[in-house]
This record gives C-alpha cells, structure tokens and sequence, in this order.
C-alpha cells in the first residue's frame, strides 16, 4: 500500500450477519490493499456504512481499526505456502442438485453471498449443498452485471465472498454441528488465477479439510463453465455456543 494508511466503507449491500458486512467480502477488499493474495485474520465483526481505517504495522501487515478497536488483520502471502486443490471437480448438474437441498436450511436469509431471501441481482444466491457420495458441497453462480468492476470482470473482493460462505457451509455440515452452534469465520486465505465476467454460469465448490476442537477449516474454488480453477481459497472456523444461527461471519480470539 503506497500510503501511510488509508480508509474503508463497506455499504449495506455487502452484508453478512445482521448489522456486520459479509466476512469473505471484507477480507476480499482488505487484501486488494496489499496486493491480492493475503492472509486475513478477523478479530471483530466489520460494521458497514462508517468509515474504517486501514494502517500499516509490523512489516508488511496491515490492521483494520474502527476507532482504537482492531477489527482485522492482513499479511501478503504466496500461494505456495498454503494452497489446496479440490479432490473432485462435480459438474453443474450435481452443483444444481446441491443447491435444491440447500434450501432446507438457510443459516442467514439476509447474507449478500447465501442469502435465500436476496432477490437476483442484488445478493449473490451461491446456495451449496452436498455432492452424492463426496465430500464436497457445490451450487452454481452466475454473476450479475452489478459485481463487475471497470474491466468488465467480477470485483476481486466479490470473489473472496463467494468462496466464504461455501466453505464455512461444507465444514459446519461436515462436523455435524448442533443447532445451538455457531462457527465464526476467523481466517481465511485466497488467491484468484483470473476473475470471470458477468453471465459466466460458473460454480462454487466447497470442501471440510479438518477439525480440531473448536477450529474447522475448509477449502473452496470457484471453476469456470469448463471446469477450469479461477481462485481457490482456505478458510478457519471457530465454533461457539449460540442459541439461534449456525454460521456466521465474525471474529478470531
């Protein structure tokens, strides 16, 4: 980042949980701020509408305050030193058959990214759900016209979202979480090989990596119409009591 720091606004739009933005979308447009690739870690949910600023600290890290409160933190990585490639490659029927049973239950109807009750064009509608006999969660994705940035290619940090609820779906499904528990997004790491464009019927494919104890962790890759890698991502959950939602974005402790 060539400035000494610089600010944030995340608008309603991109929302996650209830009154927080979405935790992949956040992470997405932090990284852009230090070149893309990055290893963001949440400590707080980000609020939308206010300003947040956005200062370099140790090295090459950067924090995201809201006031003196730290909310996240980002380091530039290489995709060597974390990179997972997806066992399996399901075909968009498959991906469609997931999405149908997704819709038994919807963690968060109002999510920009999973949200059963954003209509077409304004959230993303990525409802995955399990592929037959794998261990994979998949559902298709076209982007709408409203996520591309000004090359006419889906925003980068609109990817990062699509590649987060996926994740945090397929690991809480896969550890058979109870209905009081929630996992809280706290880390996730994404690199993006190319950006699709508006109208690609591309799909998102999601899969649990492990458990140990409270933390979950995944990996997802969003394919093109032919199968091809556009960005792949890893991501760590931490479960926690709660008497309501499942899965929600929020903070690392």
């Amino acid at each position: 980042m060539a400035a000494s720091h610089a600010e944030l606004f995340f608008e309603p739009r991109f929302c996650g949980p209830p009154g927080t933005v979405n935790g992949g979308f956040a992470c997405g447009a932090i990284a852009e701020l230090c070149g893309g690739t990055a290893e963001m870690t949440l400590r707080a949910p980000l609020p939308f509408a206010r300003p947040l600023t956005v200062r370099p600290v140790a090295g090459s890290t950067l924090a995201v305050l809201d006031g003196d409160t730290l909310l996240a933190e980002a380091r530039p990585v290489t995709a060597q030193t974390w990179s997972t490639t997806p066992d399996v490659s399901p075909g968009l029927a498959a991906a469609v058959a997931g999405r149908a049973r997704y819709f038994t239950d919807p963690a968060f109807p109002g999510c920009f990214v999973c949200g059963a009750d954003r209509t077409p064009g304004d959230g993303l509608r990525i409802f995955p759900g399990p592929v037959t006999d794998r261990r994979v969660w998949a559902a298709p994705w076209t982007p709408d016209p409203s996520v591309v940035a000004d090359d006419d290619r889906v925003r980068p940090e609109v990817v990062w979202a699509a590649l987060d609820c996926p994740s945090g779906i397929a690991a809480g499904e896969a550890a058979g979480l109870p209905d009081d528990t929630t996992a809280l997004l706290g880390r996730m790491t994404a690199e993006i090989v190319a950006r699709p464009r508006a109208g690609q019927a591309c799909r998102v494919v999601a899969w649990p990596i492990r458990r140990d104890g409270r933390k979950l962790t995944a990996g997802s890759a969003l394919l093109d119409p032919d199968g091809a890698v556009l960005a792949t991502a890893r991501t760590l959950w931490l479960t926690v009591s709660h008497p309501t939602h499942r899965l929600v974005a929020g903070a690392m402790s």
